[in-house]
């Protein structure tokens, strides 16, 4: 190659040259490894000489691409070097790079070297795609608590390697607020007011340490959404969710779901479990994903305005929450009780930062089957918050209570809590004490012998007590509701 083609300044009239992507992936873009663990680039565009070089159009050549790390300019893994893509003289080409071994951040070359050029480094110029990663995309679906609305200041910084799809459309490190809707293309999820901190920068930081590839986030929630809107046939706000997933590549690693505030009244909460599950099913089907996990938060705590307005409604739906994680295999629920608040009803800064590390922890037990994180390690129930397993009537005022798992020793923060309820067919049965006994149980001592079936209750109402807790993992109980006790 002569000096004058190597340095020859481009004119005003120059067309433009080189290989072009039209088809492929975007900047930051996060695409969902596979089962092995690969993920797959498909790219096309077009090419065109440089008419300063004459007649490398009639002469013939390819178009080539490599991936290399972003940091080092190495080949990103076997095979991914430069590789010849599918090339025509009518100016078009494809391409493919596979298998792409999850990780990053990667950058994704292009050139077209003319037939004849034995030297590849003078080849013309492509584009090229930076900060590219494979590893997996998670959605975060729901109401204003998946939203995040977290108002306190926080030390939560973006990272390479955890990006989002942005409202916009466009690829993106993942940043507070995760729902900002300036210039958003998905309006369905635009948000009234403005978002603050969520739980999920830190979920996706705590998945990343432990799995050592990138994770994506799909922001898809909308604040006050009811349950409807999600219908996975006539929810506006899953059509929405799919037109995020189908732009992200048509493929996700799992949900995350926060939503039930709205369903907590009188006419909603009482089915909320089924059309819950049913929903679960069809989101799995519409988005072609039979396994689908969904990792759900169990409603945290609502300071009303009208206190005790709708308890029995709330504790309905943390029921229905507590009891879908035992009847759909693919649902697993984290409790959020004990955490504070940044106003009446929605989790704060630092209760976020808690919850997302919870989340994650339960998505690499339940979905990654690693336990703490190593997958060496057999898979143990360290992610699971405690549950009621079993509740019997161990004579005529002593009700038993046994849960699961406890690795440490079940106790109260708050002596003066009182976040157990009995009743029987006459009503209300007040307890005389409680006492916590053998690590995993608890017995509840009735004043008076009750009258037919017992309920049981923990976790009542809008705004309950401080719940029991394992005490060397801080993670209090599920709250549950209207659980008989067996004879």
């Amino acid at each position: 190659m002569t000096e004058e083609m190597r340095f020859a300044i481009p004119g005003a009239g120059d067309k433009p040259w080189g290989v072009f992507i039209e088809q492929g992936p975007a900047d930051w873009q996060i695409i969902q490894q596979d089962a092995d663990g690969n993920g797959r680039l498909t790219l096309s565009g077009r090419w065109a000489p440089k008419d300063s070089l004459g007649l490398l159009g009639a002469v013939g050549g390819e178009v080539e691409l490599r991936l290399v790390r972003q940091d080092t300019g190495a080949p990103a893994g076997p095979g991914l070097d430069w590789r010849k893509a599918e090339t025509t003289l009518d100016g078009k080409w494809s391409g493919e790079l596979f298998p792409v071994p999850a990780g990053g951040p990667y950058r994704l070359e292009t050139r077209f070297n003319p037939k004849g050029n034995k030297l590849g480094e003078w080849s013309l110029r492509g584009d090229m795609r930076h900060f590219l990663g494979v590893g997996d995309i998670w959605i975060i679906a729901g109401q204003s608590n998946a939203s995040g609305y977290g108002r306190k200041q926080y030390e939560d910084m973006p990272e390479i390697g955890l990006h989002m799809l942005r409202q916009t459309g466009d690829w993106a490190l993942a940043t507070h607020p995760l729902n900002d809707s300036t210039d958003t293309v998905f309006p369905a999820s635009r948000e009234t007011y403005n978002c603050g901190h969520s739980p999920f920068l830190q979920f996706a930081r705590v998945l990343k340490r432990e799995l050592h590839h990138p994770i994506a986030l799909l922001p898809a929630a909308l604040g006050g959404s009811p349950l409807e809107a999600w219908h996975p046939g006539s929810g506006p706000l899953f059509a929405n969710l799919k037109s995020m997933v189908a732009a992200a590549g048509g493929r996700v690693k799992g949900m995350v779901w926060f939503q039930g505030e709205t369903d907590a009244k009188q006419g909603r909460a009482e089915d909320y479990l089924e059309r819950f599950l049913v929903s679960a099913a069809g989101w799995r089907e519409a988005l072609a994903h039979p396994g689908l996990p969904i990792v759900t938060v169990q409603l945290s705590r609502y300071k009303s305005a009208r206190p005790n307005e709708d308890d029995l409604a709330w504790s309905r739906i943390r029921e229905a929450q507590r009891l879908a994680a035992s009847r759909d295999g693919g649902v697993s629920v984290v409790p959020s009780l004990d955490l504070p608040l940044d106003d009446t009803i929605h989790i704060g800064t630092a209760g976020n930062m808690v919850l997302g590390a919870r989340l994650a922890r339960c998505a690499l037990g339940a979905v990654y089957g690693r336990a703490g994180g190593e997958p060496s390690r057999p898979v143990d129930s360290d992610h699971q918050a405690p549950d009621l397993i079993e509740a019997v009537r161990e004579s005529a005022r002593v009700l038993r209570l046994r849960f699961a798992p406890v690795l440490s020793r079940l106790d109260t923060l708050d002596p003066m809590a009182a976040p157990f309820r009995a009743e029987d067919d006459d009503g209300m049965v007040a307890l005389e004490k409680v006492v916590f006994f053998h690590r995993d149980s608890v017995k509840l001592f009735l004043d008076r012998a009750p009258r037919g079936v017992v309920r049981v209750s923990c976790g009542y109402g809008e705004d309950p007590d401080a719940l029991p807790l394992d005490v060397e993992r801080q993670l209090p109980v599920l709250a549950f509701h209207g659980v008989p006790a067996a004879d």
